[in-house]
This record gives structure tokens, sequence and C-alpha cells, in this order.
């Protein structure tokens, strides 16, 4: 192995991606997805054997052929623990080394919010769960709302608290817990929720749909997550809305987050309390047979019909409350879609309700972790 030490342990690193992904799970495959020699991948894989991170089984018999061995991580080696915060409550998951969750916790959150009761909160969780846990940690991701700064592991801004500017997050848990830190917008985050353990697996081109306390959407194209040159991609809750030019508008993010949804369909004042639990709410809401169902499902029709046009993605995945509103929901706006732009009548749209549940952006939060993890730091 003649590489830089660091081109070693990012080799590392990624050897163990590929097979904790299950992409490749022989030596050979193995080379074939890192494009190196057999040889080499076979020093590599020897040793993070030898260091306890991988596994490699006995003789497996198929039913033709000669027999393989077959590699798999190694579940005790450590966990990741992934946070995801908005203004109504924080979610911690930790998952184990092979990428199973193992642990979770909840804590809702009460107004006013701070930036520092949410912070506190943070590390008392982690905390907690860390006494908890069989293993040791090995890294934090975080999954922040607003627009964050990857790259310098600070929060910039979050309109739903108001103190909420220029928070180093990545400093504050790094020195807490003495190990790496990820930090990326809470929507991104579910992006690689969905290609860890959702429907995004197998897709290159994705978009997630987050109307929740906010709005906003994560892009993922090329098998890549778009951040933008201002890591500000996405954040269309931003938009002024509605996209008719008049001085009257407000945010997009105030007309179609969840609660003002909610508070559409169930014919409530702009400014009444909602149910705490509004996935449920919209469950039992009936709502395809309200008077308020139409005009939902023609504003986020707007908006899926420019994110379409923008971005091409294969597939929206629908995260939040509004996925209680099940699939109806979903196919009334695509055939709204069609109907009001001609260019997408006969395109291949596709709105999913996701399979995960609200648990996705603490889980692409330890994702993001289990991703940017490198073994055998210096």
């Amino acid at each position: 192995m003649r590489q830089k030490p660091t081109d070693q342990r990012q080799l590392l690193a990624s050897t163990i991606l590929q097979v904790r992904s299950l992409r490749a799970t022989s030596r050979t495959a193995l080379a074939r997805h890192l494009g190196v020699s057999a040889s080499t991948t076979g020093l590599y894989v020897d040793q993070l054997i030898a260091t306890s991170f991988l596994h490699e089984s006995g003789l497996e018999h198929g039913s033709m052929g000669r027999p393989k061995r077959m590699l798999r991580t190694r579940a005790e080696a450590g966990w990741f623990a992934g946070v995801e915060f908005n203004a109504e409550r924080i979610q911690i998951t930790g998952v184990d080394f092979s990428g199973q969750p193992i642990l979770s916790a909840v804590r809702h959150l009460v107004s006013p919010l701070s930036t520092d009761c949410i912070m506190r909160t943070i590390q008392e969780m982690i905390a907690t769960m860390t006494a908890r846990a069989q293993s040791s940690l090995l890294a934090i991701g975080v999954g922040a709302p607003g627009i964050v700064d990857p790259q310098k592991g600070v929060a910039l801004e979050y309109t739903f608290v108001t103190d909420w500017k220029q928070v180093p997050i990545v400093k504050i848990l790094s020195a807490a817990f003495r190990v790496p830190v990820t930090l990326e917008n809470n929507l991104r985050v579910i992006a690689l929720a969905e290609r860890w353990f959702g429907g995004g697996r197998d897709l290159d081109h994705y978009i997630i749909l987050g109307p929740r306390s906010g709005f906003g959407i994560a892009m993922m194209q090329g098998g890549k997550v778009i951040t933008g040159k201002s890591f500000a991609a996405g954040e269309i809750g931003r938009w002024p809305w509605p996209l008719d030019g008049k001085k009257d508008t407000v945010e997009l993010h105030l007309a179609l987050c969840a609660p003002a949804i909610y508070r559409r369909l169930a014919e409530l004042e702009p400014t009444a309390p909602v149910p705490a639990d509004l996935r449920l709410a919209f469950a039992s809401l009936n709502a395809e047979r309200r008077p308020a169902w139409s005009g939902v499902v023609e504003d986020f029709a707007r908006v899926i019909a420019c994110v379409q046009l923008m971005a091409d993605p294969e597939v929206f995945f629908l995260h939040g409350p509004l996925t209680a509103l099940g699939e109806a929901f979903c196919q009334d706006v695509v055939t709204k879609v069609r109907n009001l732009v001609p260019a997408l009548a006969r395109h291949p749209l596709q709105i999913v309700g996701s399979s995960l549940g609200d648990d996705a952006g603490s889980l692409g939060a330890a994702s993001l972790a289990m991703e940017a993890w490198v073994p055998f730091e210096p």
C-alpha cells in the first residue's frame, strides 16, 4: 500500500461503506467497486478483519460453482448517533456499525425556544444514549433545520428560533463527546435516509418534499446531495407565495407547511392551535372530502411542477405529517400537475409517500455520520 496515510484511511472507509451497503460482499466485488487491484483490496480487507471492523464468513455453498466467502461488517464494532430537530422536537437514533437502528429517543420542545436550550437538550440526550449503548460511540451526525454551512460546521439561521444564528454545532458537540461530528441540513440527511433505509436505494435522482414545521426540499442528483454555493439549495420555503407578483404574498413555508395545511383542511383560523400529533390528525380528517382539498392539491401541484421542470427527478418522496393523507393526495397532485402544465402532461411524474416515519431525519443524520466516518484517525 503506497498511498498516503490519508488516502489509505479513505480507501478503508470506502471499503466499509461498500460492505455495509451490501453492494460488495466479496473481495472480487470490492475490487471492482473500488477500482483497485485484487491484491490491494485483499490487504485492506485483511486489515479491517484484524481490527474487528469486518468479518469474513465461512464457506457458503451455492447451488453451483465454487463456494465463496462473504464479507460483513461487525455490528458490535461501534455505533453512530444521528440527531435531527426542528421547532417541535429533537429526535436521536443510534445505529450500530452495520447500519441497523439500535437506540432511539425523542424530546418534544416547548416554546419559547432558544439556542441554548436546544443545544443543552441535544447533549443530554446523546449522553443518556451513550450510557445505554453496549459499544463505543464512533461519530455523530446532525441534521439541523434552516441554512447550515457543513464545511465550517455552523448552523447559520433558522426562521422558527429567533436567536438561532451562527451556531457552532460541530465545535460544541466535538468538545463534549470527543468524536467526529458532521453537520448538514435536516432535509438533506433525510435524502440519505432514503438511500440507506427507504425507497432511494437504487435511485440516483430524487427529491425529498418536506412540508413539516416549515417547507423545503432536498435534491439528490447523480447520487449526490445538492447543497449549492451558499448551502441554500432547496430552501424553496423562502419563495414568495402565491407566485402571482402581487404585494400581499407570504413566504411559501408559511402557506404550505404541515400546520398551515391542517388548518386549511380542518377549516380553522390561520392562527388556531393544531394537534400535537399532526400525522394522526391528518389521518382522521377524511381530508379528500373537505372543501379545501382541491385548493391544497393545486398549490402543491404548482410547486411540484416548478421543481420537476427545474430538477427532473425520478421520484418525489413526501415526508412529514402529510403522508397520512395517503396515496389519494399524491395521485391528485400528479393529476393536477399534468392539467396545469402541458409540458408535463405525459411526463412519468411520480410522488410517493415515504415508507420512513418521523425518525427519517435522525436515521439520515446517523447515515451522515456513517458515510463521513474514517477509521484509524491520527
